[in-house]
């Protein structure tokens, strides 16, 4: 179930957003959006790349906070495309966000090994 809600993130609710919010663009804008999976690419600098129940958030460059802000940020750039890739981009690492809470309600470890656990215990969860 994690893995089709996970990937539905990626590939529907985009399709969705775009077609709802941006419906003279809505093919163009959803392309946009699913370039934006290119984030995924830094997955390919970790050692190994494929964990299992590695939370990819605060782990990988491209998902790390600094990242995250300047994304956040980008949505206030104001060129519309620009708003529209870093929509994307907080999307994916929303769906990711969900993805690793998900594993981490399975694993309590994953959660105490995890990067983000820092980030957690700054906000006192």
């Amino acid at each position: 179930m994690q893995f089709l809600v996970h990937y539905s993130l990626h590939f529907i609710f985009p399709g969705l957003i775009a077609f709802i919010f941006f419906k003279k663009n809505w093919v163009k804008v959803y392309l946009i959006l699913l370039f934006t999976m290119l984030i995924d690419l830094d997955h390919l600098l970790a050692n190994p790349i494929f964990q299992p129940n590695r939370c990819s958030i605060g782990y990988h460059p491209l998902h790390s906070y600094y990242a995250i802000i300047v994304y956040f940020l980008l949505l206030f750039y104001p060129k519309q495309t620009v708003k529209i890739i870093a929509l994307g981009l907080l999307l994916h690492i929303f769906t990711d966000l969900l993805d690793c809470l998900w594993t981490f309600s399975n694993c309590h470890e994953c959660f105490v090994n995890a990067k983000i656990h820092n980030f957690f215990r700054f906000l006192n969860f």
